[in-house]
């Protein structure tokens, strides 16, 4: 029976494995093996992992691949991607390809704006509020200034604070929003301290107010916000109907007209347009991995966005406009270069130098086509030939690997299924016949 244990993050890391291999595993000497050996031989590696995150008992390991050809704003680009999910960087290497000799991808950053907001409760007159806000605005600033002196100087900062009532909605709730710029930073930690200052300064002078008392204003929470609607990131490809013409089963215009229709679907469709999105971001997520960024941010972010007209949506577009195909997708992206695991992790560093050292708006403009060359990809896909023929044909190999084929197995297998449907009982049976 499991049991409960004071003091676990005081323990040392093998002392922390003895309990959690006596506590919950039968096969102990298989499970410490297990953790031990993802362990990095380098011992100096090891720490700096240990260190990222808090009770470390071993790495966990993502496959990191590349994905070559893709011509963003005419330059070339090898994209590294950190991902689990077979066939994602095989998709998007062939959406890069097919795009390579069509004018590449074109990719623009709209705005950079991020949010942050002090949520507070006020009981009394909304006018006096107004004045006291009016009054103390300068004030919030400028106690902010030890915080944002140096980020000024790189030329970002606090753009903006404004009152907003929210009682509405809930009695006596109204926000201070503010909005920033934090250039190549992803820039949490530096708005969450500007609005911890907001706060302080906000509920602290309230007592010095003629009309407000210190009790009038109580602070719930300092916090920025995932949701960026205001950095936005563009990124689009577009070509003559007549060439897309890489199907010789479909016509270009059967194909443009197809493949239209599949995203009107996931317009108005929330049911599809989940998993049209969920595809998108199979791409995305995979790039903002690979370069340290926090995936879990940029989904909601994302997700929220999809969903901004009242109803999830899709995140990608498609037109023919005059014998022009066009397919692009508007997305908010808050990445940073610097700061955070950008410094530290060394395949992240990798990953970085891979892309020639981006900034943050160039790293926006990367992401957003990865994940619109997976979209076109997944679409191209989905409106021919079907999405298992590719897909399944890629996870092939892990279903072998599961039944620990070895490498003869392996090869007979795969000659086996260049003409037959893969699916996962095709190949246990083929597997099991095999062996017989």
């Amino acid at each position: 029976m499991s049991k409960s244990i004071s003091g676990f993050s005081k323990l040392s890391k093998s002392k922390k494995i003895d309990w959690i291999v006596d506590t919950y595993f039968s096969h102990k000497e298989e499970a410490k093996s297990v953790i031990k050996q993802y362990w990095n031989t380098n011992d100096k590696l090891q720490q700096l992992h240990d260190e990222f995150i808090e009770n470390t008992i071993t790495n966990y390991y993502l496959p990191l691949g590349v994905a070559p050809n893709f011509l963003i704003n005419n330059e070339l680009y090898a994209i590294p991607m950190a991902i689990e999910e077979s066939s994602v960087v095989a998709a998007a290497s062939k959406a890069a390809k097919f795009w390579l000799h069509r004018g590449g991808f074109k990719a623009e950053v709209i705005s950079t704006k991020k949010i942050g907001q002090v949520h507070f409760m006020y009981h009394g007159s909304f006018d006096t509020l107004k004045t006291y806000f009016k009054h103390i605005k300068p004030q919030l600033i400028a106690n902010a200034k030890p915080i944002t002196k140096n980020m000024e100087k790189r030329g970002g900062g606090i753009l903006d604070i404004e009152l907003i009532d929210k009682s509405s909605a809930i009695a006596n709730y109204y926000q201070l929003h503010a909005t920033f710029e934090t250039l190549d930073a992803m820039g949490a930690n530096f708005i969450n301290s500007c609005l911890e200052s907001f706060a302080n300064t906000f509920k602290t002078e309230a007592a010095y107010f003629d009309g407000l008392k210190d009790s009038s204003i109580d602070i719930v929470m300092s916090i920025l916000s995932n949701y960026v609607p205001e950095c936005l990131v563009r990124a689009e490809v577009s070509c003559k109907v007549e060439e897309l013409n890489e199907d010789d089963n479909v016509s270009p215009q059967d194909f443009a007209n197809k493949f239209i229709q599949a995203v009107q679907i996931a317009e108005v469709e929330p049911y599809r347009a989940v998993t049209h999105n969920k595809g998108i971001m199979n791409g995305i997520d995979a790039v903002i991995l690979a370069t340290g960024n926090d995936f879990r941010a940029v989904e909601a972010g994302v997700h929220a966005y999809a969903s901004k007209n009242g109803s999830y949506s899709s995140l990608t577009h498609a037109s023919v406009d005059n014998g022009i195909f066009k397919f692009w997708i508007e997305i908010p992206l808050a990445l940073g270069t610097v700061g955070g695991l950008t410094g530290l992790h060394p395949l992240v560093k990798l990953s970085l130098e891979m892309l020639n050292k981006p900034n943050a708006k160039e790293l926006m403009k990367i992401v957003a086509v990865a994940g619109l060359a997976q979209n076109f990809a997944a679409l191209r896909s989905l409106t021919t030939t079907g999405i298992q023929q590719g897909h399944m044909k890629m996870h092939l190999m892990n279903i072998l690997n599961q039944f620990n084929a070895d490498e003869i197995e392996k090869m007979a297998i795969i000659e086996h299924f260049k003409t037959n449907v893969v699916t996962h009982s095709a190949v246990v049976e083929a597997i099991e016949n095999l062996r017989r």
